[in-house]
């Protein structure tokens, strides 16, 4: 079996992504692709893909979009509607240069919200499920505070320093996210339409005490989808449940990941020739 474990750079458009695999190659296995989070990159992931890759037998492909991470940066304000720029414009590109069969999407917060306009926007066939860690599908209250308090940390705090270890261009990163969310217009963002279209098993994350959306997300995704919705509530967590009680997540997102593809044959138990 071809073992695929790299790390490089993708040509997107004007970008370059950086990136990096673990495991399987995607024409050996099933694959994971993983979105990260509206601060987050392929660096902040830390070993969660490495584990995730070893607890299901998948390839892991983890990217950092434009403007996180050591990717190209971005023309800054960003657009409203940069999560469907992200799902219906890019990721189908990102998948295709990967050379994606298979698999799961993996998302966090953002990364999250883009899987699901993903799933339901384009209908890819190679999908099997969506894991959806901390999702965001409707703008709440709870969300525009913690962001706004995010930012006084950010300009004021140590926020800045923290973050400058993961991103090569610190400051489009945080503005391109913060400055979008805050932004008046961005109340009326809701892409509950896009999970009436989604035809896989859905799974949602959520930390009990997450600080940037509650419960609400989690009902509008079990009143707009036709299809399973799968809730993991991980004690003891907020907004990042992968890092504040890896265990707890890792064997959610792992449980779930099997269990889906191991009814298409694949995963530890089986792979699809």
């Amino acid at each position: 079996m071809t073992i695929w474990k790299e790390a490089g750079r993708l040509t997107i458009g004007a970008s370059e992504l950086e990136y990096r695999t673990i495991g399987p190659a995607p024409d050996q296995a099933a694959t994971i692709v993983m979105l990260h989070e509206g601060l987050g990159s392929v660096g902040l992931w830390a070993d969660f893909p490495d584990r995730l890759a070893a607890a299901t037998g998948c390839g892991v492909f983890v990217y950092s979009r434009a403007s996180y991470g050591a990717s190209s940066p971005v023309t800054l304000p960003r657009p409203l509607d940069y999560m469907h720029i992200e799902a219906l414009e890019v990721l189908p590109k990102v998948l295709e240069q990967m050379g994606f069969r298979r698999g799961l999407l993996v998302g966090h917060s953002d990364g999250a919200s883009i899987a699901a306009i993903y799933a339901g926007g384009i209908q890819d066939h190679r999908i099997r499920g969506l894991s959806l860690i901390a999702p965001h599908f409707i703008v709440e209250d709870v969300s525009v505070s913690s962001i706004a308090a995010i930012k006084a940390n950010y300009e004021g705090g140590e926020l800045r320093a923290k973050l400058s270890r993961w991103h090569s261009d610190v400051d489009n990163a945080f503005y391109g996210w913060n400055g979008a969310w805050l932004d008046p217009k961005f109340r009326e963002w809701d892409i509950s339409e896009y999970l009436t279209y989604i035809r896989v098993p859905v799974q949602v994350v959520q930390g009990a005490d997450d600080q940037y959306g509650t419960v609400r997300q989690i009902e509008v995704a079990e009143a707009e989808c036709y299809c399973p919705v799968d809730v993991a509530m991980i004690s003891n967590a907020a907004h990042s449940p992968h890092r504040e009680e890896p265990e707890a997540t890792l064997k959610a997102v792992s449980d779930f990941a099997n269990r889906i593809l191991q009814g298409h044959g694949e995963g530890l138990l089986g792979r699809a020739a």
